[in-house]
């Protein structure tokens, strides 16, 4: 079970779009095509409405589900900010090559991971809860929902999302009490002091986890939807 618990913390993640610390500026005016409850109800209904029967094909035929998760995570994620937002503090120094190339192992490893976890945890329930908690800034949400497994555990995960463009945008994710977003950052930070700061080390042997000891106590807190510093 707690391997198939790291899968699914790891398929969870992939629903990251930019970080709650490194989000763009104040929301437009403009009126948003879906509410933020919406939005997550029809990104999970049409990904398992794809999956659903069809698990064990999908598992001999990862690159296919791979398709899906990416075409589903388009929609919700905006990977523009997701190496900025990883990088943190090393932004700066990275040359834009490297920036660029981040960005894409980041945003891959993400989606690899998200489809292995798919047809791995065995989950019978993915359900957005009824009732909302009422935000208190225009420009920012949160929706809770919950993943519940064949065992009967329950596992609540929470998104915090910011209007971005007249677009509601997933920000962050809280898994059982993980804070995603700060789990790669200081994943990050640590990579870079074992390498040397050597930036293409760290990049070429990206690979996040979020089901070690480590990580669960680096992220037992969450971060305010839209707080800390701006990407760049």
């Amino acid at each position: 079970m707690r391997a198939a618990y790291r899968h699914y913390l790891s398929a969870v993640v992939a629903l990251l779009a930019a970080l709650a610390m490194s989000m763009v500026g104040p929301a437009q005016a403009q009126q948003p095509s879906q509410t933020p409850e919406e939005l997550i109800r029809t990104s999970i209904d049409e990904l398992m409405g794809e999956i659903e029967g069809r698990r064990d094909y999908f598992a001999d035929n990862l690159d296919e589900l791979e398709a899906l998760v990416d075409d589903n995570l388009d929609s919700i994620a905006d990977f523009r900010y997701i190496g900025a937002s990883v990088m943190g503090r090393y932004f700066q120094n990275a040359t834009p090559e490297q920036r660029s190339r981040f960005a894409r192992t980041f945003r891959q490893t993400l989606i690899d991971t998200y489809t292995k976890g798919l047809v791995t945890f065995d989950y019978r329930e993915l359900r957005v809860l009824d009732n909302q908690r009422e935000s208190r800034h225009e420009d920012q949400a949160s929706v809770a929902m919950e993943v519940v497994a064949t065992s009967g555990q329950v596992y609540p995960v929470s998104y915090s999302l910011r209007l971005s463009d007249g677009e509601w945008k997933v920000v962050n994710v809280i898994v059982n009490g993980i804070n995603l977003g700060l789990t790669f950052r200081n994943q990050f930070d640590q990579a870079m002091r074992d390498h040397g700061r050597d930036y293409d080390a760290v990049i070429d042997g990206w690979a996040p986890e979020v089901g070690s000891t480590n990580s669960r106590r680096a992220a037992r807190h969450e971060l305010p939807a839209g707080g800390g510093r701006r990407a760049p």
